[in-house]
């Protein structure tokens, strides 16, 4: 039996009564020691390389509940495939930017702001940890520049920038925007508190909610979609890289979002296409990134009916340098197609209003054009995402993208080959024109639609 002396009962009664006080009032001192504790911990993510840090135990229930969340849905009709612990509380840690992002591409498609928009940077936003761009107070970053830095490397302070210009100079005001827009989306269990996924205690969410955002974005915003495709980009004279494994290990994956904390654990949200059908899997709290990837990749095999190995044969992987910026859409503001029951959260919101930007912030959307080739415009969005890959494979240029149009209350889907010289759409309509299949010359203008809509409407 082990016994104990004086001072080692002294320094056990100390250390309880410490912890108890701790307990009893939360000191000053101790905020900021749990504070520093917490972003300690979470300067760990992404390093896929080294070993996770230690997990304290669970405790048992809620976000920390032992075992992993996971729903793979089909994006066309937001059908359920597979889900296990779906409506669990989870923490989402920078899966958040999802939400932030999914707030500025409906700005951009308003007008409110442009890829070229300058963001000022605050002391706020250039203080936080760990993972950043080292934004200094006082400076200016693009849209663009803060989009790529939020899909690629995850940049907290790039996030939080973004999120107070879209909040009017308020990251508590943009949280209220993210959680309004979840709750107009169906995604009832969730609540934001900051904009870039840091840890905070009240920010939860579920696997199926993520899901719905996630569904969002990909219907509803298909000309942004190149932004999580984009594996490097160059920030003042520094190469930034992407830290989604699931971009180079799997054939199809289309991006979107990776998200670490200590209690979060290791989280993933991916997009794939193959033969035109696009899935999306969410699974959270996975005890390391292997894990996370091999859930994904068994999620999405088991959704398309097999592995795929080899080259990605719908690569429309990018790099920033050869990106083409986003044409200004015709849509509504709302989603159009607003997810199939399967997915909606057990709970039933009526949609929320989003507010707002305020006017200040509204400015005349600036694009740098190219010449575009338009290849047709289609009733389903699988069936214009394979025109468009199709015809790149072809050309060996320019990007393939899809753009969403309205016409006569009909949401149509319009497959175009982007980033091109005149001579190269050219040379483009001349080749699909000659097979006789449909093609137009798209010039790039800073204020009319980078599309066209074929006169008789047509589409398959």
């Amino acid at each position: 039996m082990t016994v104990w002396g004086k001072g080692h009962r002294a320094k056990l009664a100390a250390a309880c009564g410490f912890c108890i006080a701790g307990l009893l009032a939360s000191s000053p001192a101790c905020a900021r020691a749990e504070h520093h504790h917490r972003l300690y911990h979470a300067a760990y993510r992404y390093h896929h390389d080294t070993p996770a840090p230690y997990v304290p135990p669970s405790a048992g229930f809620g976000p920390t509940a032992p075992g992993a969340s996971t729903i793979l849905i089909d994006a066309a009709s937001g059908q359920v495939i597979s889900q296990n612990g779906a409506d669990i509380p989870r923490y989402p840690a920078s899966l958040t930017k999802l939400m932030t992002l999914d707030l500025a591409f409906q700005a951009l498609r308003d007008g409110r702001m442009s890829l070229d928009t300058q963001i000022p940077v605050s002391y706020h936003a250039s203080a936080v940890e760990p993972v950043k761009l080292g934004l200094a107070p006082g400076s200016t970053i693009t849209v663009r520049q803060a989009i790529l830095a939020m899909t690629t490397m995850s940049a907290n302070d790039a996030a939080t920038a973004l999120g107070e210009y879209l909040g009017g100079g308020s990251e508590d005001r943009c949280a209220q925007m993210m959680t309004l827009r979840a709750h107009s989306l169906g995604m009832a269990q969730t609540q934001f508190y900051n904009a870039s996924g840091l840890p905070n205690p009240n920010q939860i969410t579920t696997a199926r909610d993520l899901a719905i955002l996630a569904r969002d974005i990909v219907v509803s915003f298909p000309e942004d979609q190149q932004f999580f495709e984009v594996t490097e980009f160059d920030f003042n004279g520094h190469s930034v890289f992407s830290n989604n494994g699931m971009l180079k290990s799997y054939p199809g994956a289309t991006g979107m979002k990776t998200g670490y904390t200590i209690l979060a654990r290791h989280n993933l949200v991916t997009s794939a296409v193959r033969d035109g059908r696009v899935l999306i899997g969410v699974t959270l709290h996975e005890p390391s990134w292997g894990m996370s990837y091999q859930e994904m990749t068994a999620m999405l095999d088991n959704g398309f009916g097999g592995h795929l190995a080899g080259p990605n044969p719908n690569s429309m992987v990018l790099t920033a340098a050869n990106m083409a910026a986003p044409a200004p859409q015709y849509t509504p503001p709302a989603m159009s197609a607003p997810p199939a029951a399967p997915v909606q959260s057990v709970a039933s919101n009526q949609p929320l209003p989003t507010p707002a930007l305020p006017a200040a912030s509204r400015l005349r959307p600036v694009y740098a054009g190219s010449w575009t080739a338009q290849l047709g415009l289609y009733s389903r969005m699988s069936k214009a995402r394979i025109v468009a890959i199709r015809v790149e494979q072809m050309r060996g240029i320019g990007i393939a993208r899809i753009a969403r149009v309205e016409r006569h209350g009909r949401t149509l889907w319009t497959a175009q080959l982007a980033g091109l010289s005149f001579s190269a759409a050219h040379d483009t309509c001349s080749v699909l024109a000659a097979r006789g299949d449909s093609c137009r010359i798209i010039a790039p203008s800073t204020d009319h639609l980078a599309m066209e809509v074929q006169s008789d409407g047509s589409g398959t």
